[in-house]
């Protein structure tokens, strides 16, 4: 039997729920937020509507970090594509995943609080440091990265940048020193990875 397609209606109310359910871990964190809480923060009746929309708690939260990734994806991807060749891109990705924080505070904290938790996998945030790993062996191999073993350096890339967003989010700073911190971290990235012809580029 084929499952029905869902109205418009309903796609709309989901994404209502799941906007709601992001803007409450944000605020109160993943263990206070409660079916209760991100039905009031929704404006519904009750939670049966969630329950009705959501098979449980994990199927909410699979939803929340599917809908911060295409956010993470709609603002990231074209800054990072439009950098060209393997250090730029680097310098971009790191960039813009600093700003990131500036322009969707809320689905930061959220993905932060999630995952920190354990409480719901996600294929982009754990294949993440095989794109990186990958990014810098293709790079080495057109001589643009220095020699180095491209799963610590990955690690070491991913673990501060993760550290400088957890703080920002937590400190909410202005735009302007966002866009320093991220300025700052991607030259420290660069001139730790970079071949020495290439830690100039832009």
């Amino acid at each position: 039997m084929l499952m029905r397609a869902r109205t418009f209606t309903e796609s709309g109310r989901r994404a209502q729920i799941v906007t709601a359910a992001i803007e409450v871990i944000a605020e109160v964190g993943f263990a206070k937020a409660s079916f209760s809480r991100i039905a009031k923060h929704a404006g519904l009746s009750s939670t049966g509507m969630i329950s009705y929309h959501f098979a449980g708690k994990d199927d909410l939260l699979t939803a929340c970090v599917a809908q911060i990734e295409k956010v993470t994806e709609a603002f990231m991807g074209p800054r990072v594509d439009a950098a060209e060749g393997h250090v730029a891109q680097l310098r971009a990705y790191v960039e813009a995943n600093v700003a990131l924080v500036g322009e969707h505070p809320a689905d930061v904290r959220a993905l932060i609080d999630i995952v920190k938790n354990g409480a719901a996998q996600s294929a982009s945030v754990n294949g993440r440091l095989a794109l990186f790993e990958e990014h810098f062996r293709t790079g080495q191999a057109a001589g643009v990265f220095r020699p180095f073993d491209t799963r610590t350096v990955a690690i070491a890339l991913t673990s501060g940048l993760d550290a400088v967003v957890s703080t920002a989010a937590a400190t909410a700073p202005e735009p302007t020193e966002l866009a320093r911190l991220g300025r700052e971290l991607a030259e420290l990235y660069v001139r730790a990875t970079a071949a020495d012809s290439q830690e100039g580029s832009a």
